[in-house]
C-alpha cells in the first residue's frame, strides 16, 4: 500500500496517514510491547538519545530490533543540528539532567546516513556527500564534549554510520576524525560473541554500563542485517513527499519517501521549509506525486492534561501558521494546493490528536 499511496488523491493520502498514526499507537501502547519495553528499560537503564535525519529509513528501533520508546529520538531535515541552538540546547540539557538525577548514564548516538550501492541514495541534506554528513556528526560530537564534559564518563556522544541499503551500522572510534570502526555488515553471526570485546576495545573510556546498554543495539542490528539479506529488497532512491511535518511527534513516519520532517529546533525554521516545499514543489512538477495538494503537518507533544496540553496546542497553531505563510510567501502557487493541520501527541502513549 505505501507504493500505491503516493498516486492516491490527497484526500485518500491523509486518511492513510491518520490511520498510519493510530496503528502506531495501538502497537506501543500494546501489553505486549509495553512489557518488553518496561522489562528492557528494567535491565538497561542508560538513557539513548538518537539524533537523526528525518529520512524514514533511519529508523533505529527496527534496525537494532529495540522495543519502542527505549530510543528517545531527535529529528531533523538532513541530521542537521547546533548544540547553539537556544531550543535545542536547553531540551536536551534538560533531558540529560533529569536522567543524572535518576542515576542513569547517557548514551548520545548521533547519525549519519549514506548508501554504499548508490551515491544518489544518501543525505539530500548534505547533497548525498557521505564525508561531509560525518563531518557534521563529528561537529555534534565535539558540541557534546563542550556541553557535558570530553571524560564520557556520564554522557558518551558517539558516532554513527547508518548504511541504508542494509541498514547497517558503523561505528566509529573516539578522538579526533579517529580511522577506527565497527563495521556490522562486516561481522558474521559467529561472531556475535567478540562483540563486547570490540567495543571495549573501539571505545575503552566508555563505562561499562553504557558498553552494556549499547552491546543490545549492535547484537540486534547485526541480526538484522542478516534477515535483510534473506528477503529482496526494493531500494528506493526518488523523491515521492507529499508531507510536511514540522514540529515533534512523528515517530510513526518511519517509511522512505513519504515525510518531509522538520523539527523545532533551528531558530530559523523558514529555511528548512522552503527547502521541503521546493522538494515537494518539484515531486509534483515532474509528476512523482499528485498535484491535487499536499499536506503540512504540525505537532506538539505533551505529557498530561491541563496546562501541558493546552500549551502544545498552541504550540502546534503557531507551527502551522507560521509554516503555511512561510509558504504562501516563497511559493505562491503552491500554496494553493495546501492542506494544513495541526495536531498534539500525547507522549505516554504516542497518541496523535488533531485539532479543530
Amino acid at each position: 500500500m505505501t507504493s500505491d499511496i503516493h498516486h492516491a488523491p490527497i484526500a485518500e493520502r491523509i486518511d492513510w496517514l491518520m490511520a498510519l498514526s493510530r496503528s502506531h499507537s495501538e502497537h506501543f501502547c500494546s501489553p505486549e510491547e509495553q512489557l518488553a519495553r518496561q522489562r528492557y528499560l528494567a535491565e538497561h537503564d542508560s538513557l539513548i538519545i538518537g539524533m537523526k535525519c528525518m529520512d524514514g529509513r533511519i529508523h533505529l528501533p527496527y534496525v537494532t530490533q529495540t522495543p519502542l520508546g527505549v530510543i528517545q529520538p531527535f529529528r531533523n531535515l538532513g541530521g542537521i543540528f547546533d548544540l547553539g541552538w537556544p531550543y535545542l540546547g536547553d531540551m536536551l540539557t534538560d533531558t540529560v539532567t533529569a536522567a543524572v538525577r535518576e542515576g542513569r548514564r547517557v548514551l548520545v548516538i548521533i547519525t549519519y546516513h549514506y548508501s554504499r550501492g548508490h551515491r544518489s541514495r544518501g543525505c539530500a541534506g548534505f547533497d548525498c556527500n557521505r564525508d561531509a554528513a560525518f563531518e557534521h556528526a563529528c561537529g555534534i560530537r565535539d558540541q557534546m564534549e563542550t556541553l557535558f564534559g570530553a571524560g564520557h564518563q556520564t554522557v558518551f556522544p558517539l558516532v554513527c554510520g547508518f548504511e541504508t541499503d542494509e541498514d547497517a551500522l558503523v561505528l566509529h572510534g573516539q578522538g579526533a576524525r579517529s580511522q577506527q570502526t565497527l563495521a556490522v555488515s562486516e561481522l558474521t553471526a559467529e561472531q556475535a560473541d567478540t562483540l563486547a570485546g570490540r567495543l571495549a576495545a573501539l571505545y575503552p573510556d566508555m563505562p561499562w554500563q553504557i558498553q552494556r546498554d549499547l552491546l543490545p543495539l549492535i547484537e540486534g542490528n547485526l541480526r538484522h542485517i542478516g534477515e535483510v539479506r534473506q528477503v529482496p529488497r526494493a531500494l528506493a532512491i526518488e523523491h515521492r513527499e507529499w508531507v510536511i511535518c514540522l514540529g515533534r511527534g512523528f515517530d510513526f513516519l518511519h517509511l522512505p519517501n513519504v515525510a518531509l520532517i522538520i523539527g523545532p529546533f533551528s531558530p530559523d525554521l523558514s529555511h528548512p521549509i522552503r527547502q521541503a516545499a521546493g522538494i515537494i514543489q518539484g515531486n509534483m512538477k515532474h509528476g512523482r506525486i499528485p498535484d491535487d495538494g499536499f499536506l503540512l503537518l504540525a505537532s506538539a507533544p505533551y505529557q498530561e492534561p491541563g496546562t501541558q496540553k493546552a500549551r502544545a496546542g498552541l504550540k502546534s497553531r503557531f507551527l502551522s501558521e507560521f509554516g503555511a505563510e512561510v509558504i504562501r510567501q516563497a511559493f505562491p502557487e503552491l500554496a494553493a494546493r495546501m492542506v494544513t493541520r495541526s495536531a498534539v501527541l500525547h507522549w505516554p502513549e504516542r497518541r496523535l490528536e488533531m485539532q479543530p
